[in-house]
């Protein structure tokens, strides 16, 4: 009978080792590899890493100004970064600035508005429409870029990239 005893232990220590690891991943903090020219210049087309806080899943507590990973509403499975312009209640540019008309409308609740930082190239909120607020899978907080030997000058915080702007038209940084 001692020979039992030891195999399922080691079952139920990779057992909850697994399910921790899902927890961690699931509602804490994940990476994840992103490409494509849609956030330039903010983040590289390609061989750069994302540090994403789970936490912020379903838009809990997303403000205007942050990058977040999402799923794309229309391609099933896939994931994309954008930055939030846009929460429940906020007006919007429905266009590019200076292409088309001067429309704009209002985020409805439960959604926000993203876009890409490259507009040209950039599929978003503009195309598909607002995002609903389920399909935030979490905030960017840093990339990873791979640069050098010394592992500390890899990571990078991602801030804001919007500016409050004074009246007289200075930016506030």
């Amino acid at each position: 009978m001692p020979l039992l005893g030891h195999p399922f232990r080691v079952l139920i220590y990779t057992c909850k080792a697994l399910a921790l690891g899902h927890l961690a991943m699931t509602y804490g903090y994940s990476c994840g590899y992103g490409w494509g020219p849609s956030m330039l210049p903010t983040f590289l087309t390609m061989n750069e890493w994302f540090v994403t806080d789970r936490s912020y899943r379903r838009g809990r507590g997303v403000a205007v100004g942050d990058c977040v990973v999402y799923s794309i509403p229309v391609e099933v499975g896939e994931e994309g970064i954008k930055r939030v312009m846009g929460l429940p209640g906020d007006y919007v540019l429905l266009n590019s600035p200076g292409v088309g008309s001067g429309n704009m409308i209002q985020v409805p609740k439960g959604h926000c508005y993203i876009v890409g930082d490259n507009l040209p190239w950039s599929r978003d909120s503009r195309d598909f429409g607002p995002l609903p607020m389920g399909l935030i899978k979490g905030k960017v907080i840093a990339k990873i870029s791979m640069n050098g030997w010394w592992p500390a000058e890899w990571f990078s915080k991602v801030e804001s990239g919007l500016h409050p702007i004074s009246a007289n038209g200075s930016s506030e940084t």
